[in-house]
């Protein structure tokens, strides 16, 4: 399977910040051999010498970022996507402050972060905001990029609690989507520094791939030191970055471990 390496700028980088950045790994992508993501890409490349016979991808990494509403770009880059962190649930509509389908569509994006933890407790998103969110946007053929993860006493509860626990945050999902990708990232372990342990990680992924065949990613503290061992692990098919990612030196790095792992 391939590996999927997707970076959360958050309420980071400027519009201006994130058009250099883009154009940055359109080109350190290409520099690494990184195929298209499309068949049209490809043909064109094909066309214009780029990628032949002679030059053979290194690997199938798939690359998402995710910026800011404000700083969102066209997703026409022929390397890697261009998601949103959120949107709300209709075509479009009195939803102060929020985006909506049709503002997507002008940019052409099609993946999409749901659930996020940030999302879940600073903005009170509930599950059965979460689940209508999930509902309208599979039936608008997005990718979706759903969050789940636990609070530390959760998790210090032990196993069948951590199972519970994550079980209700997919519960009115459909599971078998085949455009979800599930981000495992513990709640305790996002911007803290602190990553959940390779043992940690395994097991939970390990859990969850017996509750839903989609790609698991991990989150929480992923670094250029630790990328490496974590997408090494069983059952780890990418990586979800937050602050490692903001600088496109440290997310290169990732990149790279991706590729060796895959």
């Amino acid at each position: 399977m391939s590996k999927i390496i997707a970076a959360n700028f958050k309420s980071n980088l400027t519009r201006a910040k994130v058009c250099a950045y883009a154009e940055g790994l359109e080109s350190l992508l290409k520099s690494l051999n990184v195929p298209c993501k499309s068949e049209t890409c490809k043909n064109a490349s094909l066309g214009e010498g780029l990628q032949d016979s002679a030059i053979q991808p290194k690997s199938h990494l798939q690359v998402s970022i995710f910026p800011s509403a404000t700083a969102l770009l066209d997703d026409s880059f022929a390397h890697f996507h261009i998601g949103a962190q959120n949107a709300y649930f209709a075509q479009s509509g009195g939803f102060t402050g929020e985006i909506t389908l049709k503002q997507l569509e002008e940019f052409r994006i099609s993946h999409l972060l749901i659930g996020h933890s940030e999302r879940r407790t600073l903005f009170g998103e509930s599950q059965d905001f979460i689940n209508e969110k999930f509902r309208f946007f599979k039936e608008a053929g997005f990718s979706i990029y759903y969050c789940i993860g636990e609070f530390l006493e959760v998790r210090e509860k032990g196993e069948n609690a951590l199972k519970e626990f994550l079980s209700k945050q997919l519960s009115g999902i459909d599971t078998s989507y085949s455009k979800l990708i599930i981000a495992y990232e513990p709640i305790w372990a996002i911007g803290t520094g602190v990553s959940a342990s390779l043992k940690q990680i395994e097991s939970t992924h390990k859990m969850l791939s017996q509750l839903t065949d989609a790609p698991l990613l991990y989150g929480g503290s992923v670094n250029a030191n630790n990328a490496s061992e974590i997408l090494s692990l069983p059952y780890v098919n990418g990586v979800l970055v937050g602050s490692a990612s903001f600088e496109l030196e440290g997310f290169g790095e990732i990149i790279r471990a991706g590729i060796k792992s895959s």
